[in-house]
């Protein structure tokens, strides 16, 4: 069928889709750069969506009973924008679509969360979006579970493209999806067989279809232009006839109306021109001029922006007749639970008394034994390394179908897929989420830690076997750059404690977050219990005196997790030799930074010998070596400068020359 047949098969549809498609061309054009495309190819898909099925108000954004909308294919960004304008999202102003991609806009080049209510999630690398949309589902099972669906109870939505199902963590999300039969989580797929190189078939040939079959889904297809065919399939998919997950293959053409332009990837990654944009406006039957919406068509909008308040009004009924209102209450909120404060403490002072040698992966284990039955709001898990992790506690269970209150995920050896839904998890609400892995698979995980980050989302990763005391599994499990590249990420803490009392400090840190994703790097050798005070949490100063010198000090030994007890014996040799010697833990670089100029003096006086000790690269402490006072001629290394070897931890820590021997060797030389 034909524009002008459509036009007038349902004249009301049309126009609400051409109100879309006007935006998202003129926009893009105002900016010189973006992707028409997609906004116009899926704008019949949007606009049946939203007109019939989204459960949203307008109004108030953030309700929480509300249907997730995830733009997965971030690069069609003025869908959304378009959206949010038009059904009257107040931050959505036109203003706002005149300056898409302009500095200070919140109509950024890709969809980005905290910049404008109604935006879920950020996206833009391609296949976040629909791994994060598992987590929301995931989020959305657990709380209906654990409050009743009078509280909780919705629909994630996702409009996926080509190239987000091309990316490899997209078969990490749908298998995860599948197997745990998320029903209230439905992928549109945007079928328009075009990526910037050109045709789909240039580098795929992948049936669809079958591979969400084969993934626990069920699948629909439709005519992704057709109002009616659309209708058809959505209905079907919320209908929610079993408990699989739905996909629904919306065949479209990307930048449907575009003479010269559509069904080409000349209509994907750049302003269609002036020329072309006119063309398509005669074709749309489209007679305003650019950034204009006729009132009725904007009211028709409106009005479907509104038609969410009953439902938002009976839910708000329900929640102040709720018996567990004030408790679900916190829970959205995100609030810290009063009871992490004191269970931390009453732990801490039992590590003192009891002065353990264990692994900070075990010491974990033992926060999480303490804090799990007190906070309800922890969903744990693992990348298939639950054992090596320790990461699942006796009182969670295991999220499954058949147990929604089951309080730990067992994601399968899927680290990027993980990371993603653990964004999502949170951006959700109501639950905090932690999962496991081995340092150095923070490599697979990375573009989603990069986005808990981006967004400033609490979440926690669990990363055991932090150094080459990992042993040997050798150099391909050994981290030796991951501590620097996890450091080196803006609004990012890594955290890399020394013992219990430095780890339930930790976490205390981690589950207190409002904004900041924590990586706790946890070793898998013993170590001794090397704090002797529990009151402050000196962990959230980033670094702090463990062991004062016997004098003024000559020597400062600077060391994090595993090496701080090295530390500590190169200062005992010192001392006995009569050179003063302090002894500076600093499990977060991060926070230490924050501290004010003089704290940070008191730490690190002037005119001293420093010497760093991590089984890791160098590069992460040069600032505390020749910054914050230091010299370079006063200052030193005991860590790795290249890759790990297969071998037993002692041995691998004497063939690096990473030992007490090894520092304080250093520091004698570094005094002359």
């Amino acid at each position: 069928m034909d524009i002008a047949a459509r036009r007038k098969a349902d004249p009301a549809h049309w126009r609400l889709a051409t109100a879309i498609r006007a935006l998202s061309m003129d926009a893009v054009e105002a900016a010189q750069s973006g992707h028409p495309g997609m906004p116009m190819g899926m704008a019949d898909v949007a606009t049946v969506l939203f007109r019939n099925h989204l459960k949203f108000d307008a109004a108030a954004p953030n309700w929480f009973d509300r249907d997730r909308f995830v733009l997965s294919a971030g690069h069609g960004s003025m869908l959304i924008y378009s959206l949010l304008y038009l059904t009257g999202y107040e931050q959505m102003s036109l203003d706002q679509i005149r300056n898409f991609r302009q500095w200070g806009a919140i109509t950024a080049g890709h969809p980005e969360y905290g910049h404008a209510e109604g935006v879920e999630t950020t996206t833009g690398p391609l296949g976040q979006g629909i791994a994060t949309a598992v987590g929301f589902a995931i989020a959305e099972e657990a709380m209906r579970a654990q409050f009743g669906a009078d509280l909780c109870s919705h629909k994630t939505w996702v409009i996926a493209g080509d190239g987000c199902l091309m990316e490899g963590i997209s078969q990490e999300a749908i298998g995860l999806a599948g197997h745990q039969k998320l029903k209230n989580l439905i992928v549109l797929w945007d079928n328009n067989d075009i990526t910037i190189d050109g045709r789909v078939s240039l580098s795929d040939s992948t049936d669809q279809l079958k591979r969400f079959e084969a993934s626990g889904w069920r699948t629909l297809s439709c005519d992704g232009h057709d109002p009616a065919d659309i209708e058809r399939a959505l209905s079907d998919a919320a209908s929610a006839q079993d408990d699989r997950p739905v996909l629904v293959a919306c065949k479209t053409i990307i930048g449907y109306g575009a003479p010269k332009k559509q069904d080409s990837s000349g209509a994907h990654g750049s302003p269609l021109g002036a020329e072309e944009i006119a063309a398509a406006r005669a074709a749309f039957g489209w007679e305003h001029g650019p950034f204009v919406i006729p009132e009725d068509i904007l009211a028709d909008w409106r009005a479907i922006g509104a038609r969410g308040r009953e439902a938002r009004e009976a839910w708000a009924t329900r929640v102040d007749a709720a018996q567990n209102r004030d408790e679900f209450a916190r829970r959205i909120s995100g609030g810290v639970s009063d009871r992490l404060a004191p269970t931390i403490a009453a732990l801490k002072e039992q590590a003192l008394a009891a002065k353990p040698k264990l692994a900070t992966r075990k010491a974990s284990e033992m926060v999480l034994e303490v804090i799990n039955p007190e906070l309800p709001e922890t969903l744990g898990g693992s990348a298939d390394l639950t054992g090596s992790n320790n990461t699942k506690t006796k009182d969670l269970g295991a999220f499954t179908p058949e147990n929604r209150t089951g309080r730990y995920v067992y994601y399968g050896i899927r680290e990027h897929g993980m990371a993603a839904a653990m964004n999502g998890i949170w951006l959700h609400g109501g639950l905090r989420p932690y999962g496991g892995t081995f340092m150095c698979f923070t490599d697979y995980a990375r573009g989603a830690m990069r986005l808990s980050a981006l967004m400033g989302l609490p979440v926690t990763y669990v990363m055991t076997h932090d150094s080459i005391g990992l042993g040997e599994d050798g150099p391909t499990h050994q981290p030796v750059e991951h501590l620097a590249i996890c450091r080196a990420t803006p609004n990012t803490l890594t955290l890399r404690p020394c013992d219990l009392v430095e780890t339930a400090e930790a976490w205390e840190i981690a589950l207190s977050s409002e904004s900041t994703p924590m990586v706790m790097a946890l070793s898998r050798q013993n170590l001794p219990t090397l704090r002797e005070t529990a009151g402050e949490n000196l962990t959230a100063r980033g670094a702090y005196v463990l062991r004062e010198a016997s004098a003024t000090p000559r020597v400062i030994l600077m060391a994090s997790g595993s090496e701080v007890e090295i530390a500590v014996a190169a200062r005992e040799t010192l001392e006995a030799e009569g050179v003063p010697t302090r002894v500076v833990s600093v499990p977060s670089m991060e926070l230490f930074r924050d501290q004010d100029a003089e704290y940070r003096r008191q730490v690190l006086p002037a005119g001293t010998v420093r010497v760093a000790i991590e089984a890791a690269v160098r590069q992460p402490w040069d600032w505390l070596l020749l910054g914050e006072r230091g010299r370079e001629e006063a200052s030193g290394f005991i860590g790795m400068t290249g890759f790990g070897a297969s071998a037993p931890a002692p041995t691998l820590y004497k063939e690096f020359g990473i030992t007490a021997e090894a520092a304080a060797a250093e520091a004698r030389r570094l005094l002359g």
